[in-house]
């Protein structure tokens, strides 16, 4: 425990030509610290000889406040651990003098309607069903922290001033390297911005080309995050349909875009994957309207069927493509590291627009990132999760299939970390997002990301995250949920008894947890046992002939 205060008491005024000897101010101005709680008890006070410093005055004079507050109890000497502040019982609260206050500023236009906006977050410890939630039990921690400290140790880089703010030269050298091979994105390394996550990167595409009025064509259903960024800089939506069969183009009457947002290699949250002509289709519409591309290629790295098909950036000749890529969700979502790829002509101005809002992460993560892809840690990760995701996957769809088919059918997916689930009998899929949250189970309800059309109504379901034994018991309390739903549709049926008492729902029940095994994986040098996804894999063997 450090010798020192937590904190610097530089508020403490005192007056040197007052009345008032200055060991009673002092006195008076520490007792009110104590009693309104900005030193909160048990906090350390520095050492008289500190303070007298820090205030310019003698020792003894702080000394003669100490024994004052000391004989009065609001402080407590204890042998080894210094001065500290007594916990005393919370005072009675008071009631504030009724006076006339202005009204305070009122947010902006945007500001109000930023503050509407949908938000979409994990629930701590609540990881089955989320989507767009990782595997984090089986990254190489080990790794991932020994590159950090070898980072921090290394004299020879500078990583600690204001400066390479669009990002660090390894760093970007090694995503162009990565997205050339494995996505065949054509860029430079001078092209690749890097922010604070996909979200930054949206807002500040949306800063630098959205003008109040402007239209953006964007999926619907869509990336909530991707409507939310454009609408609050002032744009227009003007939806682009996606259905069962793909892509709408062709609408009549439909507004010229100044940008236009897809997720072509893993619609969001349908998840599919935009065909070669839809792809030259689209970047025909963007010359011809003059209009951005805002390519999200989130997920492009997990495709389980067929041959995986290049990222539209590649395939764009004429420089409309603004390319956006994340680390978040192959490593860790904190991470919160992505990248833009702008054409040549806009690097100047994305430089100057990062260092402008800040979107910029820690020079010392940038530098132990640009190790663990130069290195082969990422592709290797990336290799491990693939295989481990399929499995899941599969084991996933069975068991639902198994375990809940009464009210939900549950699709394949060829590319992605989620899955859509559709009822099978109508519902309201928030309704159901309550009930399941009640049984400590968390997912995405479909209809959240309609924005235009009529919205389905049904599941949007991650498993990625999900070990084989949390899958088997979020399975089985989503079947609870279901079974609580259709117990309570039953009493209100007309002709039951008005006698009929609705189910208790009791406590909710505790959470599902990935947490405890990510420990324990995390204590084996970054060597996670897998064991149990393997036996999950034997298991949904089994459920898999069960219901062919």
């Amino acid at each position: 425990m450090p010798r020192s205060s937590r904190f610097l008491l530089d508020m403490l005024e005192l007056d040197r030509g007052a009345d008032l000897p200055l060991h009673r101010q002092l006195y008076n101005a520490l007792r009110a610290h104590i009693l309104d709680g900005r030193l909160p008890p048990k906090t350390r006070l520095p050492a008289t000889r500190v303070l007298a410093n820090d205030l310019d005055v003698s020792r003894n004079t702080v000394i003669s406040a100490y024994d004052a507050l000391l004989a009065e109890g609001y402080l407590d000497a204890i042998a080894g651990s210094g001065t500290r502040v007594a916990a005393l019982p919370a005072p009675p609260a008071r009631r504030r003098a009724e006076r006339d206050t202005p009204e305070l500023p009122q947010l902006s236009a945007r500001g109000g309607l930023m503050t509407t906006q949908p938000r979409d977050r994990t629930i701590p410890g609540r990881i089955a069903f989320h989507p767009g939630y990782p595997e984090i039990a089986s990254f190489p921690f080990s790794t991932w922290s020994r590159l950090l400290a070898l980072a921090m140790r290394n004299v020879g880089e500078d990583l600690f001033g204001y400066h390479l703010v669009n990002g660090h030269p390894r760093l970007r050298s090694a995503i162009a390297e990565y997205l050339a091979v494995s996505r065949g994105v054509k860029c430079t390394p001078a092209q690749v911005i890097v922010v604070t996550g996909t979200q930054a990167a949206l807002d500040l595409i949306a800063r630098l080309f959205m003008d109040p009025g402007d239209h953006f064509w964007i999926e619907d259903p869509g990336y909530v995050g991707a409507y939310s960024a454009f609408l609050a800089a002032g744009g227009e939506p003007s939806p682009l349909p996606v259905g069962p069969d793909g892509w709408q183009l062709e609408m009549p009457n439909r507004p010229p875009p100044r940008l236009i947002f897809v997720t072509p290699s893993c619609q969001w949250p349908l998840g599919l994957v935009m065909p070669m002509d839809v792809r030259l289709n689209l970047l025909h519409l963007a010359e011809k309207h003059d209009a951005w591309i805002i390519e999200d290629d989130y997920d492009s790295e997990y495709r389980f069927r067929g041959h995986p098909i290049p990222a539209m950036q590649g395939l764009d000749d004429s420089g409309r493509v603004i390319y956006v890529g994340t680390l978040s969700k192959t490593m860790f979502p904190s991470l919160r590291v992505a990248y833009i790829v702008v054409p040549p002509k806009l690097v100047e101005g994305f430089d100057t627009a990062v260092s402008i809002t800040g979107q910029y992460p820690p020079l010392l993560l940038q530098a132990a990132l640009a190790d663990f892809i130069s290195q082969g840690f990422l592709a290797t990760h990336l290799r491990r999760m693939r295989r481990l995701y399929a499995r899941r996957q599969r084991e996933f769809i069975a068991r639902c299939r198994e375990r809940l088919d009464r009210w939900l059918t549950v699709g394949e997916a060829d590319t992605g970390m989620q899955v859509v689930g559709r009822f099978r009998q109508p519902l309201d899929d928030r309704d159901v997002l309550a009930v399941a949250l009640r049984h400590g189970v968390d997912f995405s309800p479909l209809s959240r990301h309609y924005r235009h059309a009529p919205p389905e109504q049904g599941m949007f379901l991650g498993y990625a995250g999900v070990s084989s034994e949390a899958m088997r018991v979020g399975v089985e309390r989503l079947r609870a949920a279901f079974e609580e739903i259709e117990k309570m549709q039953l009493e209100k049926t007309p002709g039951r008894s008005s006698n009929t008492r609705r189910a208790s729902i009791g406590p909710p029940l505790p959470l599902i947890s990935v947490l405890p095994e990510m420990s324990k994986n995390l204590r084996k040098s970054g060597k996670p046992d897998l064991r149990r996804e393997r036996a999950g894999e034997r298991g949904q063997r089994q459920l898999s002939r069960r219901t062919r």
